[in-house]
């Protein structure tokens, strides 16, 4: 049996590696897009400033592109070395939409990204912005099959569990790639880094035009940012609606986990605004609650029972006991697999065979059938995640959301008025936001896949069988290596960054060439945004 250690420092390498990794990704995917809306103005109206706009913020793109490969070549490689028995279980099913990815999407966007990059002396401006809505598009694919494998591992479709072979088999390519979980994250993942890249250049151009520096281009590029910040960030509220929706009949324990809902109570529950999650006491210590919201809220109807901790730890124990001969009949199977009296049985209650999966952990000798009551009701207790931390972990997710949609409302109304640029207040705020979509992504992220434990494909396969049977000095090893190499890539993306944006864009029409205004000392709060990045 694999040390508890061993897979906690696991999955603590694969999560870190993730959200670093993550740093990167949200901006892309945006920045990608909003390339091409600003170079199709270019193309349209033929004004040069747009060309310079386009540049700017594409030499800004590269740089990060060009890290977030950096961080994530090495994840896919983490599957094989550090989860090798996930691999073996399910690598039919999760090894077609990565190899996909890195065939059709990656290959794409590394190729046009070099000739969006270097062509624009060569290629006719009809023929560079196809090239860039195509970087746009490959890397928007990249994000879809790097999602479907991940709708997967939260929903899995398409897929069953052959006993003779002993591992997960592709049954349905098209409920692999259409299931529901797997498109609403697609989108809702790709629209939040539309968010991420407009607050991105929101942020950059209030900080030139606090310093009076390139204005023309800060105040398009705001414009332009705000406009596709508006709608984006609507959207992204409305798909984690949705998603949360889907991913609530999917998933009830990560949805009570998520509300701090301990006991099932009659519809329509009260909403916990804020609360205090006691994880070992199974309650909440106090709680702020808004009466009969949380139903309408999660299912859309006034009359469906949300089910609570205490009915999910119920169903678990049920399952687990009707999962047992499962694991029973594959012990039989791996010595005989032509065995009929195990086939029936296995046949009989293959449904719930992750749940006994659950309980082996706890049986004397990893033997299911020498399962205690205690044991069992043990394992029940692992199928609720950290109920503490995707609370808060939602909570701050939703509040950046909210601020953000603010922050855009304002942001249009005063570029459309055309007087943004002497509002210095907000102008000193819009450096600060840029963080927030970050912490965005990264807190989603943390509610998405913690929210799945105690399963790497939930329901199917729990996260202890699933890691590499390495020792606890390899993991220590490994783990500081990842975190300092990782490090050394954000303070590279940071120096890069900065010095780009300090540097500002090169005017070569004239058009922004300006120096900068000195500015009093009291308008230079801006300045410190440029470190943040």
């Amino acid at each position: 049996m694999i040390s508890n250690t061993v897979v906690e420092l696991s999955r603590l390498q694969f999560a870190a590696t993730a959200l670093y990794h993550f740093l990167f990704v949200p901006l892309t995917l945006g920045l990608s897009f909003l390339l091409a809306v600003m170079e199709t103005v270019y193309v349209i109206t033929g004004k040069p400033i747009y060309r310079d706009i386009t540049q700017f913020w594409g030499k800004l793109f590269l740089i990060n592109f060009a890290l977030g490969v950096a961080t994530g070549l090495t994840m896919e490689f983490e599957f094989g070395t550090n989860w090798s028995f996930y691999s073996g279980f399910v690598g039919d099913i999760f090894g077609a939409p990565l190899a996909i990815e890195g065939l059709m999407a990656f290959f794409m966007e590394s190729t046009f990204v070099g000739l969006m990059a270097f062509g624009w002396e060569r290629l006719s401006k009809g023929k560079h912005l196809a090239v860039t809505y195509l970087v746009a598009l490959g890397s928007n694919l990249s994000a879809l099959w790097i999602l479907v494998a991940n709708g997967f591992m939260q929903n899995p479709q398409g897929a069953a569990f052959n006993p003779v072979t002993m591992r997960m088999e592709l049954q349905s390519f098209s409920a692999l790639i259409f299931s529901e979980d797997a498109q609403t994250k697609f989108v809702h993942t790709s629209i939040a880094g539309y968010v991420t890249a407009a607050i991105f250049v929101t942020g950059i151009s209030a900080y030139y035009m606090l310093r009076g520096r390139h204005m023309e281009l800060a105040k398009r590029s705001f414009r332009m940012a705000s406009l596709f910040g508006v709608l984006s960030v609507a959207g992204v509220i409305t798909l984690g609606d949705a998603l949360g929706f889907v991913g609530g009949h999917a998933q009830p324990s990560k949805l009570a986990a998520m509300e701090a809902l301990w006991q099932t109570e009659p519809a329509p529950a009260p909403f916990n605004v804020a609360a205090w999650p006691l994880n070992s006491e199974r309650r909440n210590a106090w709680s702020l609650q808004i009466p009969y919201v949380l139903t309408p809220l999660l299912t859309h109807t006034f009359d469906t029972t949300v089910p609570g901790v205490d009915r999910i730890e119920a169903d678990a124990v049920k399952r687990i006991r009707n999962g047992i001969p499962a694991v029973a009949a594959l012990k039989v199977l791996s010595a005989d697999p032509t065995n009929a009296a195990a086939l029936a049985q296995f046949e009989a209650h293959k449904a719930d065979l992750g749940y006994g999966f659950l309980v082996k952990r706890y049986a004397a000798g990893q033997d299911v059938e020498r399962a205690t009551e205690a044991d069992i009701v043990k394992a029940s207790k692992d199928t609720v995640p950290n109920v503490f931390l995707m609370f808060w972990t939602f909570r701050v997710m939703v509040a950046c959301g909210l601020a953000m949609l603010a922050y855009f409302v304002i942001a249009v109304i005063l570029s459309l008025r055309g007087d943004v640029h002497r509002r210095r207040r907000f102008l000193k705020l819009a450096p600060w936001m840029i963080p927030v979509p970050f912490i965005a992504c990264e807190t989603g992220w943390i509610t998405a896949e913690v929210g799945r434990q105690p399963w790497s494909v939930y329901g199917v396969l729990p996260t202890w069988m699933s890691a590499s049977s390495h020792s606890v000095g390899y993991m220590i090893f490994s783990l500081a290596g990842f975190l300092l190499l990782y490090s050394i890539f954000i303070v590279i993306e940071a120096f890069l960054m900065v010095r780009a944006i300090r540097q500002g864009p090169d005017a070569p029409h004239g058009s922004d060439t300006a120096p900068a205004i000195t500015e009093p000392a009291t308008a230079r709060t801006g300045a410190t945004a440029a470190p943040a990045l």
